[in-house]
């Protein structure tokens, strides 16, 4: 099949063409070039979709089997480019988010739940979660008001995995093999589901191989993992001597502890790890055990050399004053 990957060759973008190519499929990337990182073998077509000559060169390019796009992030640029490539490609695979549900994070999701509605402009004090999941339902109405049932919606929870640009996993594989007492969120026993890129990248190929239409959750299995499990492969893949402190959530809180951001995947709403994927599931999802996602990045953390910071992986970690005096609150608490 021939295929058009919109979105950079940095993670999800390079585990797509990687596989792709080994399936045998002949892959053309779009991209503005910015991230440097490319994948030998892909034909790369540099341009900025929100440029009319980039498109149109573009377009000039097909025809395509498929289309899977990665990088949309607004209704206004996704719907440029459905609108473009609709006379040029058979079928369009946009990789959304479950931030489109409206119960997400705090209620238990699956594949039938309500989606947020798509305005233009969100009420006042809308958080950027809120924010970027509206506008995520905006450009999944931008594809399936185009292809119609030629459209496949695919809904991922947390991607972890080697070329992590986020860096979620990396910052707790570079604390855990900093070593000292370490910070931890929550409970050892606390469910979580985060899925390996790879595994994300298997499906969306399966996806289009096997043209299915639709929207499609993609998360690992609930109670598949805790975050006890997680830092304790970061131990094992780093060897490093870290000494795991439990902080119970309302303490966390109480200290003023940014979710997602100081201790990354640490949101203690109570629908963050509980997305069931089960349409995706029969048609044949599988997910690797989190253990074995953790010690992959750590080979290719260890192997790569210095990386691109992206704007969002600079935002991430605790400060080591910051991590020392919560826990020494947190032990002054104890003793009373």
């Amino acid at each position: 099949m021939r295929l058009l990957i919109l979105g950079g060759g940095w993670f999800l973008g390079r585990a797509l063409i990687e596989q792709a190519l080994e399936r045998d499929h002949n892959v053309v990337t779009f991209t503005r070039g910015k991230s440097g990182s490319v994948v030998p073998e892909a034909a790369p077509h540099r341009g900025d979709r929100a440029n009319d000559r980039d498109m149109a060169d573009l377009a000039a390019m097909g025809p395509w089997d498929v289309v899977i796009d990665t990088s949309g992030m607004t209704p206004g640029l996704v719907e440029r480019s459905a609108r473009v490539l609709a006379s040029e490609v058979d079928r369009y695979v946009y990789v959304s988010t479950v931030n489109v549900y409206q119960g997400w994070p705090t209620q238990p999701l699956d594949d039938s739940s309500p989606i947020r509605s798509y305005l233009p402009y969100g009420p006042p004090g809308e958080s950027s979660a809120d924010q970027y999941g509206r506008e995520k339902v905006g450009c999944e109405q931008a594809v399936t008001s185009m292809f119609g049932d030629r459209a496949t919606i695919l809904r991922p929870g947390v991607i972890i995995g080697p070329h992590e640009y986020v860096g979620r996993i990396p910052w707790w594989l570079r604390r855990i093999a900093g070593g000292g007492r370490v910070l931890a969120p929550g409970f050892p026993d606390w469910p979580i589901q985060p899925i390996d890129v790879r595994d994300v990248a298997a499906f969306t190929l399966d996806v289009v191989e096997q043209q299915l239409a639709g929207s499609f959750n993609l998360t690992a299995p609930i109670g598949s993992a805790t975050f006890g499990g997680l830092l304790d492969a970061c131990r094992q893949a780093t060897g490093g001597p870290a000494e795991l402190e439990w902080v119970d959530h309302d303490f966390l809180i109480s200290q003023g502890v940014r979710e997602w951001t100081e201790l990354p995947l640490w949101r203690p709403y109570p629908g963050t790890w509980k997305v069931d994927s089960p349409r995706a599931r029969a048609a044949g999802l599988t997910c690797r055990p989190l253990t074995d996602t953790v010690i992959d990045t750590w080979e290719w953390l260890s192997k790569a050399g210095p990386q691109p910071v992206h704007e969002r992986a600079a935002e991430l970690g605790i400060s080591p004053e910051r991590e020392a005096a919560v826990l020494a609150a947190w032990d002054s608490r104890r003793t009373r």
